[in-house]
């Protein structure tokens, strides 16, 4: 799209400046050329979804491999009837053997896989391409697939009661649909060596890779330490349903946030760090000489192509402090669903389809945020949000609205006052800090 020339400015010297006569013919107003006013989006005129410069990667409608990525050539031809051609060869084998058709075995199972199974084959083939490239776009879209089978599972999970549900899992997982006891973390609340040693465990290593991760998804100090104490506040104010919230002071304050999640903050945010200011320069497959430098380029294909540096200003205006407030929100909404997702469907901490969702939202993330961030803070260049933040967002609200309905008469404990109490005046806070700094802002504009 071409951009509107601006009218030049015309000087004070210029012949054009002198004074004309008011009776020629180049000053009538019905014969001179009207001259249009000149909208610049964004500047002097709003941004409309046809303003948008879709020059940038992460805007193109266009596949990834329609253009010349000369890194590793192969990997990044069209190759979909190829696919669609192994892919078929692979399901007609499989449906058409003696054991799949032996009388009397179960097949649902096998047909849902098989279902799965071509919806990402399809998913890796057409669907749009993310902000991400490496290891590969097919791989991210992909994941986008996953994402979205995950909530169209949701979708259907919204509206069956909790018993049914449970024996839905129990098709897949025959050991599951039984009672689990909750666990109590807070027993034993002295503060002795030996406790706090005894208190170590597999879920210390789970809030480190945790936290770890939070850092390289948000790439920003101060927004994960906020979330890192305000998920500790949420379990206080929660402990009163779920058992295992309930933890000692130096549980919270000194496993948790001073050690586990402060020393995985602090290695994700120097990887952070190390890729702001590293350089990177991608040679392709063919100009990299000899086995080790062959490698060396195929290994470094699983790390990012460039990377972005996350600027939230969270304060710099109403519209980015509604967005950083909302992320925080979604994040720490994907913290606490799984707790009461576990406890609803009897699933145990370590069981797979808990650790997989845990993984999965990581995953995830990574794309949406990137979209998330530069839908906020890039208006110019991206008309709508990406299609992984969309994703992520719809699915996080499904859970949450799972686990309203599911959660009828299962936590009859009212909340305490002071929990009560504890969320009034930090609502109150969220609401009038933007109010209290616009007004400080209009009133310091007209001094």
């Amino acid at each position: 799209m071409t951009t509107p020339s601006r009218p030049r400015a015309v000087s004070a010297a210029s012949p054009t400046s002198e004074r004309m006569d008011p009776l020629s013919e180049d000053n009538d107003p019905y014969l001179s050329p009207v001259v249009e006013k000149t909208s610049i989006p964004g500047i002097t005129a709003p941004v409309r979804w046809y303003d948008a410069d879709r020059t940038e990667p992460y805007t193109h409608i266009k596949p990834f491999d329609a253009e010349h990525d000369t890194s590793v050539e192969f990997f990044f031809k069209p190759a979909t009837l190829t696919v669609l051609a192994i892919a078929l060869t692979f399901l007609a084998y499989v449906a058409i053997t003696n054991d799949v058709l032996e009388e009397g075995r179960e097949k649902s199972l096998l047909g849902i896989y098989a279902s799965v199974s071509a919806f990402l084959v399809f998913s890796m083939v057409q669907f749009r391409d993310g902000p991400f490239i490496r290891p590969h776009p097919a791989f991210w879209r992909i994941i986008l697939g996953i994402n979205l089978l995950y909530e169209l599972g949701l979708v259907y999970m919204l509206f069956e009661d909790l018993p049914t549900a449970r024996k839905y899992l129990q098709m897949l997982d025959s050991s599951l649909n039984k009672p689990l006891p909750e666990k109590s973390y807070a027993e034993d609340c002295e503060f002795t060596f030996t406790n706090l040693y005894n208190a170590v465990d597999i879920f210390a290593l789970a809030h480190f890779l945790g936290w770890l991760g939070k850092a390289l998804i948000l790439r920003d100090y101060w927004l994960c330490w906020i979330l890192s104490i305000l998920f500790e506040l949420a379990e206080y104010s929660l402990e009163h349903q779920l058992a295992n919230f309930k933890e000692c002071w130096w549980d919270h304050w000194v496993l948790d946030v001073l050690c586990c999640n402060w020393l995985g903050l602090y290695i994700g945010l120097k990887i952070c760090q190390f890729f702001e200011v590293k350089k990177f320069v991608w040679r392709g497959f063919r100009q990299s000489r000899g086995f080790k430098q062959k490698t060396s380029r195929v290994l470094k294909q699983m790390t990012p192509y460039d990377w972005t540096t996350f600027e939230w200003e969270g304060t710099a205006s109403f519209s980015h402090y509604v967005t950083v407030v909302i992320m925080l929100a979604v994040f720490l909404a994907a913290e606490l669903n799984p707790f009461y997702l576990k406890y609803l469907l009897w699933m145990e901490p370590d069981h797979p389809f808990v650790i997989g969702r845990l993984v999965g939202v990581f995953i995830c993330a990574l794309p949406a945020v990137r979209e998330l961030y530069n839908y906020r803070n890039r208006p110019r260049k991206v008309a709508r949000m990406g299609q992984h933040a969309w994703l992520l967002f719809a699915t996080i609200l499904t859970e949450l609205l799972i686990i309203f309905k599911w959660s009828r008469g299962q936590f009859p404990e009212p909340a305490p006052f002071h929990v009560k109490l504890g969320w009034t005046i930090g609502s109150m806070f969220l609401i009038g800090y933007p109010l209290f700094k616009t007004h400080g802002d209009t009133y310091n504009g007209r001094s």
